[in-house]
């Protein structure tokens, strides 16, 4: 039996239950949330910059969160696995943050 292909919103590559938590919160992913997941999907590293309420956090914390939630065990000096920075553009433009 062929499989079909994902689906161009990015939604194809997360597990069942994370595809259908977001399906029943939001109508669609935005364009920058289908993009960071295409690059994510390719093990790369990805620095989302978009306008407020883009689904920024969205994009790095569903794609990690459904990696994480399907992984093995790991041992304890081994567990840093997703690093996320936040405020980029506090952080860009040299401003201190707090």
């Amino acid at each position: 039996m062929a499989t079909a292909p994902p689906p161009p919103d990015g939604l194809g590559r997360f597990s069942a239950l994370t595809r259908g938590w977001f399906q029943g919160a939001f109508a669609t992913p935005t364009r920058a949330q289908a993009g960071a997941w295409d690059a994510l999907a390719q093990d790369q590293d990805v620095l989302v910059v978009a306008p407020t309420g883009s689904g920024k956090t969205l994009a790095a914390f569903l794609s990690a969160i459904d990696r994480l939630a399907g992984a093995p065990a790991v041992p304890e000096r081994e567990r840093l696995r997703v690093l996320y920075i936040s405020p980029l553009k506090a952080l860009a433009a040299g401003s201190p943050v707090g």
